[in-house]
C-alpha cells in the first residue's frame, strides 16, 4: 500500500468487463483424502459444481456496485443480490430492484416472499431479466422479515415452503425449446429457536427437496426469532458444521452449501472435502482481497482477473466516471463498497478516510483517487 502513493492514475485501462464464467477443467487430486489443511488444488474436480463458492446475499451490501467491484477479483465465484421482497416487485420500481451490469453473471436474485403465487410471479420476471438463479430466503431472523412471514419463520412451515418451491419451479420451465429451467434454491439455517436437533433441519431440507429443490445453502447456526438482533444472530449461536455435513452425507443427490463464519481461504478448503459450495459473507465484504486469488485456487482458472489492488482501484475510478455520466450516480455510494480493499497494509486507514471523506464528494473520482495516494489531507 505504501508504495502505491503517489502514483499516477492510470487512464489507459478500461473497466473491466466480463463475459460469463469460463471455468476450466481442474486436475484430479492425487490424494482427494486429506482433509485436514489441504493443498488447494485438492479441493478441484474435474467438474466443479457452480456453487462451488459463493458470496453471500447481504441487505444493504450487496447492490450492483458491490458486485461490481467484486467482479474485479473474482470472476468465477457466483454472486447475490440483496434480498428483494415480492412486494417491492409487484408494487415497487422493478428496473431499479432488477438491473444489473452482464459482467455480474454467474448472478442469483434473492426473494423475500412466502405466497407460493408472488413468488411465481417474481421468477418470472427474473427469468425475463436474465438472472442464473433464484434463491427463497428461509434464513433471515430480523424481526422486520418476520412481519412479512417470511425469512427464518419459515422454517417452521416447511410445507409452505415446498408449496412456495413447487411454484417457483414451474415459473422458472423454460419457455422456448433449448432453453434450461432457472434453478430455484432455499437458503436456510440449521434450526431456530431452541429448536436445535439435526432431526429438524434433516426433515425441512427431505420436504423441500420433495418438491423439487435441489440446492440447500445452510447457514450454520440456529436463527433466534426472539431476543437476539440480526447482528447477534450471526455471531451468538454456536456454529454447528457438522450438521451441515450430515446433511450432504443423508443427502447424497443434494448440493448442499455450507454458509457461516468462514474467514480464510484454508477454512473453504476444509469444508470443500465435506460439501458441495461454501458461501462466504462479511468476510469477503470487508476483506475483498481474499477473492483475488479464488478464481485459480478454487476454480481451476489459469490466472486470477486482478493484477494487484491499485489495479482493482482504478478500474473502480473508471466504473465510479461512467456510472456517474450514464446516472449520475454519485461516486460515495460506489466507494464505500471497496473500503476493505488495502485493509492489513501500510497506509490503509489514511486511504479509507480519504475515500470517506464527505468534503470530497464534489470532486471527480480520480482526483479523489490522487488525495488517498499522495497521502495529502482532504480539502478544506
Amino acid at each position: 500500500m505504501a508504495a502505491t502513493l503517489g502514483r499516477a492514475f492510470d487512464t489507459s485501462v478500461s473497466v473491466l468487463r466480463v463475459e460469463g464464467p469460463k471455468v476450466r477443467q481442474a486436475v484430479t487430486p492425487d490424494n482427494p483424502g486429506v482433509t485436514s489443511r489441504p493443498e488447494f488444488p485438492s479441493v478441484l474436480s474435474s467438474r466443479p459444481s457452480p456453487w462451488r463458492l459463493s458470496v453471500a446475499p447481504m441487505l444493504d451490501w450487496t447492490d450492483r456496485h458491490c458486485r461490481h467491484f467484486h467482479r474485479q477479483l473474482t470472476h468465477q465465484t457466483r454472486l447475490y443480490t440483496e434480498m428483494v421482497t415480492t412486494g417491492a416487485l409487484r408494487f415497487g420500481d422493478q428496473a431499479r430492484h432488477l438491473d444489473y451490469g452482464a459482467e455480474e453473471h454467474p448472478l442469483a436474485l434473492q426473494l423475500g416472499g412466502s405466497e407460493p403465487e408472488e413468488l411465481a410471479h417474481a421468477t418470472r420476471l427474473a427469468r425475463q431479466w436474465g438472472y442464473d438463479e433464484v434463491n427463497l430466503n428461509c434464513g433471515c431472523p430480523s424481526e422486520r422479515v418476520q412481519r412479512g412471514a417470511f425469512g427464518a419463520c419459515l422454517m417452521a412451515e416447511a410445507p409452505l415452503v415446498a408449496d412456495c418451491v413447487r411454484a417457483m419451479r414451474e415459473a422458472a420451465e423454460p419457455s422456448q425449446a433449448g432453453q434450461t429451467a432457472l434453478p430455484i434454491t432455499v437458503k436456510h439455517r440449521i434450526g431456530i429457536d431452541k429448536e436445535e436437533s439435526y432431526a429438524f433441519v434433516r426433515d425441512f431440507v427431505g420436504t423441500v427437496a420433495e418438491a423439487g429443490c435441489e440446492v440447500f445453502i445452510v447457514h450454520a447456526r440456529n436463527a433466534w426469532l426472539k431476543g437476539l438482533s440480526p447482528k447477534e444472530n450471526r455471531e451468538i449461536p454456536p456454529l454447528r458444521y457438522e450438521l451441515v455435513y450430515q446433511l450432504k452425507r443423508e443427502f447424497p443427490q443434494l448440493t448442499i452449501v455450507l454458509n457461516g463464519g468462514v474467514k480464510t481461504s484454508e477454512e473453504i478448503a476444509h469444508h470443500l472435502a465435506q460439501v458441495d459450495g461454501v458461501m462466504v459473507g462479511r468476510e469477503a465484504y470487508h476483506n475483498p482481497w481474499l477473492m483475488a486469488d479464488w478464481d485459480t485456487r478454487f476454480w481451476g482458472a489459469s490466472a486470477d482477473p486482478a493484477a494487484d489492488r491499485d489495479a482493482v482501484e482504478q478500474a473502480m475510478v473508471r466504473y465510479m466516471a461512467e456510472r456517474h455520466a450514464a446516472a449520475a450516480t454519485p461516486w460515495a455510494h460506489i466507494a464505500r463498497h471497496m473500503l476493505g480493499l488495502h485493509n492489513g497494509l501500510s497506509g490503509a486507514r489514511r486511504w479509507r478516510q480519504v475515500w470517506s471523506d464527505h468534503r470530497l464528494k464534489g470532486e471527480p473520482p480520480e482526483a479523489v483517487y490522487q488525495h488517498a495516494h499522495r497521502g495529502a489531507p482532504a480539502a478544506a
